[in-house]
């Protein structure tokens, strides 16, 4: 019966709205429905039985308020395809100048840790390798 009104309101919408109601009809507030005595004695006098029955039969006073996103409240300008071009075009170098940044600062971090050592060491290549595995199977 409720799925009807899921188009409408979301689970939680339902849940508070069936929840105000139910409250009211406890505190002895008119029901909205006219339903005779048996219909009422079927519910079991249940109030939350009585809002749902209201809900679906639409009668509740009741309204929602969707709060909006805070940039709906301003007007949203349309940018051209040539400002849009224009910003991607600097959050790039704003980027690239933080990765050139970022890298600077490793290879200085490197440099002091080489001077701190006193060593410098060569990166190892793949042809260095071949020649000491030929170097071991002329001697054998």
């Amino acid at each position: 019966m409720i799925d009807r009104l899921q188009n409408k309101f979301t689970r939680y919408e339902i849940a508070r709205i069936l929840g105000a109601r139910s409250l009211q009809l406890a505190m002895d507030a008119p029901v909205l429905l006219k339903m005779t005595k048996e219909e009422e004695e079927e519910l079991n006098f249940d109030t939350l039985k009585i809002a749902e029955k209201e809900l679906e039969a639409e009668v509740l006073p009741i309204t929602v308020k969707r709060p909006l996103p805070k940039k709906s409240e301003k007007q949203v300008k349309k940018l051209t395809e040539e400002e849009i071009r224009e910003k991607l075009e600097k959050e790039r170098e704003k980027k690239a100048k933080e990765v050139e940044a970022v890298e600077g600062k490793k290879s200085k971090v490197e440099e002091k840790e080489i001077q701190e050592e006193g060593e410098i060491m060569e990166i190892a290549q793949p042809e260095d390798e071949v020649d000491e595995v030929e170097d071991v199977d002329e001697e054998g």
